[in-house]
Parts: structure tokens; sequence; C-alpha cells
């Protein structure tokens, strides 16, 4: 853990998002920074080019290697299945199925899930056999489906171990799966992995251990008691709906009673929120330049053979672009100084720079983010002035941390098949069934980790 600081707050092993995403920012990113250095030059070598920094290329070769195992050289369709209403207003998804068709011999079609037939006993698209399907949602969500079409084909995929993210993986995409790693099972787990895991319990009214080993009588009155180092988070849940901080939410009772009211919450010791913040340059609405602390997030995306890319979000608290947070191209720190004299560098060159000079910077970023519909839930994405920075080192520390993750997402995988996580397990019956389908195993997948992690740019003491 020497070459960077900081936790996983959680982690999405079924349908993770943004791995497109961050190959526009790095785009947009790289020619903010271009003309940014017109105006004043930086005199920094940063590489905004690093594979790692465009994760939907691993993902496109994942799909394609996937179809290969199943059909060898044979040409095929992959299918990007998403839900109806997002057809037309994710952009990654449509760009996705446009990466694929580049592909020599593949084809890619960006489709609902009752798109699917059966032809001649094989799962089709328009009577043209489906080799892969990239499964962009939840079971939850294709459940309450089948009430209205049918269905069968898309089971009949999973059956076939043609889906990805393998149907198998979703009964441990559970937000209180870090009680087993922070509980009695520990020793079970790469130390790296336990250290970065906060103490984290589901929430009801339990004994239990504290953070430090204490005994805690009641969860509940413990949890009001602790509130400001605290956080109630929904087990299953996306863009930080429901979530409920202690160091910025102050009403504790309205807390633990909307928690308590839903049910299925964990509680988790919050990560301090200078171990992942940064300073950033803002053009704001008067025209004025400000720095800013906000908090920044780090997710790695993790397949079979490793590391896939990294995305860089920054905003409040949460960060989750559909909670109103934004994304930060990420650049590779060449020159021969540290992140944080780098950063320091780049915010006071900035903050120096002729205010009607970088209105028109952000101006032109806003126009590229238009034209490359950089949008999401809320609308356009918010994108950082300036990029964050990490070294080569801190990649190779990042690739090993995520190699080991993968492995203790394995070995959280058999102890669910062997029982042994019965009583955290709280999936529908039905999704269950779908999940004994597809097993894992390790099979291909996009799995993500998000880090709330210093680089070394952060407040002291964190720094």
């Amino acid at each position: 853990m020497q070459n960077f600081k900081g936790f996983h707050s959680e982690w999405n092993l079924v349908c993770p998002g943004g791995w497109d995403y961050q190959r526009i920012t790095q785009i947009i990113g790289k020619a903010t920074w271009q003309k940014l250095n017109k105006i004043d030059a930086f005199n920094l070598e940063l590489d905004f080019d690093h594979a790692l920094f465009y994760p939907i290329d691993g993902l496109v070769q994942m799909l394609a290697d996937a179809h290969y195992s199943l059909e060898g050289r044979n040409p095929g369709l992959i299918a990007v299945m998403a839900e109806e209403e997002t057809l037309e207003d994710v952009t990654e998804n449509k760009n996705l199925a446009l990466r694929l068709n580049r592909i020599d011999g593949l084809f890619g079609a960006l489709m609902a899930p009752q798109e699917l037939e059966t032809n001649s006993g094989r799962v089709c698209w328009r009577g043209q056999p489906v080799s892969v399907v990239f499964m962009d949602f939840n079971s939850d969500v294709l459940l309450p489906l089948q009430e209205n079409y049918d269905l069968k084909p898309v089971f009949q995929a999973i059956k076939e171990k043609r889906v990805i993210n393998p149907r198998g993986i979703e009964p441990l995409d559970v937000k209180s799966i870090f009680e087993v790693i922070t509980d009695c099972c520990a020793d079970r787990f790469n130390r790296e992995i336990v250290a970065r895991t906060p103490w984290t319990r589901r929430f009801y009214s339990r004994h239990t251990e504290g953070p430090g080993g204490e005994a805690i009588d009641d969860l509940i009155e413990w949890t009001r008691l602790n509130w400001k180092k605290l956080v109630l988070k929904p087990e299953r849940g996306y863009s930080g709906h429901g979530v409920r901080v202690g160091a910025v939410n102050d009403d504790i009772e309205e807390a633990v009673s909307l928690a308590l009211a839903a049910g299925n919450y964990i509680v988790q010791k919050t990560v301090p929120l200078a171990v992942w913040a940064e300073d950033i340059p803002f053009m704001e609405e008067n025209g004025t330049v400000s720095l800013k602390t906000c908090q920044t997030d780090f997710r790695c995306l993790i397949g079979p053979g490793g590391t896939l890319g990294f995305i860089c979000r920054f905003g409040g608290v949460p960060t989750n672009v559909g909670s109103g947070g934004g994304v930060q191209p990420l650049a590779v720190l060449k020159s021969d100084i540290t992140v944080r004299e780098a950063v320091a560098q780049i915010n006071e060159t900035i903050m120096n720079m002729n205010p009607a000079d970088l209105g028109e910077v952000t101006e032109g970023q806003m126009a590229m983010a238009r034209d490359y519909e950089f949008n999401y839930v809320l609308g356009p994405i918010p994108i950082a002035l300036r990029p964050r920075i990490i070294t080569e080192a801190q990649i190779a520390a990042l690739n090993r941390y995520s190699e080991r993750l993968w492995a203790d997402c394995l070995t959280l995988e058999t102890m669910w098949m062997n029982g042994e996580l019965a009583d955290l397990i709280t999936s529908d019956e039905k999704a269950l069934e779908i999940a004994q389908l597809q097993p894992w195993k390790g099979s291909r997948a996009i799995i993500a980790s998000d880090g709330l992690f210093n680089f070394g740019a952060g407040p002291a003491p964190y720094r």
C-alpha cells in the first residue's frame, strides 16, 4: 500500500458503467490541456494516452475473445443488451455496438431483451444467431419483463453461458459482502484487500464487533452515537440513491428512519473526506476562477486477465454521476517531480490565467462534450478542468490490487456455493435461480471497485 493510500467504498460486480465515458473524457481532457498550455505553459510532461485510460478497448477485446471461444473464427453477432427506455440515451452502450462492428467478422447490435428470439434452436436477433450477450442491467430488471414478454431466448443464452457478466456473479453484488471481509473471515482474503475494506455491518438491532474490535450491544444505538464517522447505504443500489453520510448529513434520525423503513441497509465506517479529496480549479458562472476542494473517486475496472482500465470521477458526496458528480481526465506524470508538486504547479498556473481566456477554453470543453453526446441521466456530464495525476509505479500497484480483488471475489463465490453466505445473500429466489443457470467461476466478466484513493495530492495528513 506504499504507492497509494485509501480504501474501496464498494464493488460493482454485475454491470459497472463508465468504461466508454473515460475514453471521451480523455479526448476532451487532452484537447483542453493543449489549449491551456497555449495560454501559459505548464512545463510538465503528461501522458493522457495510457492504454488503461481507455477501458472500452479491454471490454471490446474481452467480448471478442468470448465470441472466439464459443464460435471459433466464424463470424457472429454480439448483442449489447440494455433496458428499452435507455437505448437512445446511454451513449456508451451505443458506442460499444459501433466498436464491435469495426472488428472483422463481428457485428454488434444494441437491443432490448425482448428482441431476442429462437430460430432452429439458436438464440437469434432478427434471424441472425447471437454468439455473446453483454447485459447492462441486473436480474431484478429482467424478471418483471416476463409479465409482458417471452424471455425464454434470454434465459437460454444464460444457460448456454453466452451472457457477460455471468449471472452467477450477481448474488455477490451486495454491499453487505464487506461484512465477510471485515469480520471473522478476514484471514481468508488477501491482506491488501482486507486493509482497504472499510468496516461494514448489516444494519439492524444486533450484537457485533465495532471497527476497533470493541463489543457493540445494539448496532442501531451505537450508530446514533458515532454517526459523524459512519455512512448508511442500501445493500443494493446505484447512483448514490438512499445513501446518508454522517460527515455531510447531520440528521441522524432521518438517516436511521430511512434505513430501517427501507430495510436491507448497511452501516459502514466512513473513509475520511481528506483521504479522497483534491483541489481543482473551476470557472464560475460570474466569470471568476476559484479553487475548490472536491471529492474524487477512482474506479478500477477488472477482468479475468487483470485491469481493463480506470475511471475517475469528482464532485461532492457521493461522487456518482447520477447524483450530480462529474468525470476527470487522467494523466501519467512523466516529469521528475512528485504528484503533489505537479498538481500544485497546474493549479497555480490555471488560477493565474486570464479569466476571459479560460472562459474560451471551458466553452470549447462544453462544445466537445455536446459533440460526443456526453450525457447521463441528469443531462450533460461535468468535466474537471485539470487532469488527475498518477505515476507508472502507482499504475503497477493498482494492477496488483486488481488481481488480488479478482481472486478474493472468487473466494467469496466459493463460500457462497458452499452455503457459507446463506444468511448474507438476500437475493430474490427467482434471481438466485437465474444465477444458478450460469455460475461465474472466474469466467469472463467486467467488475468494478470504487476506490477512495489518494495518489499524493490530497490535503495533509493523507498526502
